[in-house]
């Protein structure tokens, strides 16, 4: 199978300091696949050479199977992009900007206006066609940036943090028409937002000081740092110093009158066997039990710390 997205010693210099050093990068199937980072990691930096937009001084990119700095109009048609700031003409209406669009994309004039109304109807904002792009929303905004990027049926779709400076509910929007996007598309997001990137990818690359650092799923980069934290909740729960009476067992934090984080020492099957008997010995109503994911912050600091310099 033709790999849709592969990068090969993916290298770039800025004078004498390298942004980015050897990032190779695979993306085969449709879904999301994150990119993450600090700020200043390289993120942008990979982003923009895969989309051709900046020249790497190293390295070569394939996409959809075709050499990009050898053939960059045939590599193109195959991508879409939404830069960090959306490249969005504000005098124009919605259908103006697109067709435009189109046009920049080199698509055949007939199938056009067929594919301006496939990319409203997507991203929602068919009911906005005549409307100037400078009188929509932000979370509008994105969607025509969205739209734009789509509007040629590309086989890759490169968004850099496309969430960026949303509200919670354009937030809760604009993740959903991402994934649905990512049914017919594959799609590479950056972020620097750990969460975002959990609830968004399957598949997460890590750079860090312009180097990969990680490469694997999500599940993967979850357990990366192995948990010593589980989430308990009791119908009947008991005091603090119950718990804590348990081997192993090193701080209790009650979240709510019913749910306790337990800290521990050992392995997670005996912590969770001694929890259990203790709970049906003492009628504690143990309803559920689970290992704390919600490391991902150690995660990122341990593989941040491990990057070459």
């Amino acid at each position: 199978m033709t790999s849709i997205l592969r990068t090969e010693n993916l290298s770039h210099r800025y004078n004498s300091t390298w942004a980015i050093r050897d990032i190779n990068i695979e993306v085969e199937q449709s879904g999301i696949v994150g990119l993450l980072g600090s700020n200043g990691a390289g993120k942008s930096t990979t982003m923009n050479i895969i989309c051709g937009v900046l020249n790497q001084t190293e390295g070569s990119v394939y996409i959809n199977g075709i050499d990009l700095r050898k053939y960059p109009e045939a590599a193109k048609k195959e991508i879409g992009f939404l830069p960090q700031n959306p490249p969005l003409y504000t005098d124009l209406t919605i259908d103006e900007y697109l067709t435009y669009c189109a046009q920049l994309r080199l698509m055949d004039t007939g199938k056009i206006k067929p594919a301006v109304e496939e990319a409203k109807e997507r991203c929602g904002i068919t009911h906005f066609s005549s409307r100037l792009i400078k009188n929509l929303s932000g979370g509008y905004r994105q969607r025509v940036g969205i739209a734009q990027a789509i509007i040629h049926k590309p086989k890759l779709v490169v968004m850099d943090e496309p969430t960026n400076g949303l509200d919670p509910n354009q937030l809760i929007e604009a993740r959903k028409l991402i994934r649905e996007i990512a049914i017919d598309h594959s799609v590479l997001l950056s972020s620097h937002i750990l969460s975002e990137i959990n609830l968004l990818c399957k598949e997460i690359i890590m750079i860090e000081a312009g180097r990969m650092v990680f490469s694997d799923s999500m599940d993967a980069f979850n357990n990366y740092v192995q948990s010593k934290i589980m989430l308990l909740r009791m119908e009947n729960p008991p005091p603090k110093s119950d718990l804590l009476r348990i081997q192993g067992v090193t701080q209790v934090e009650f979240l709510t009158n019913k749910q306790a984080r337990v800290y521990f020492d050992g392995s997670h099957e005996d912590i969770s066997e001694r929890l259990i008997t203790a709970s049906v010995e003492q009628g504690w109503k143990l309803k559920e039990i689970a290992l704390d994911k919600g490391l991902l912050d150690d995660v990122f600091k341990q593989l941040s710390s491990q990057s070459p310099q």
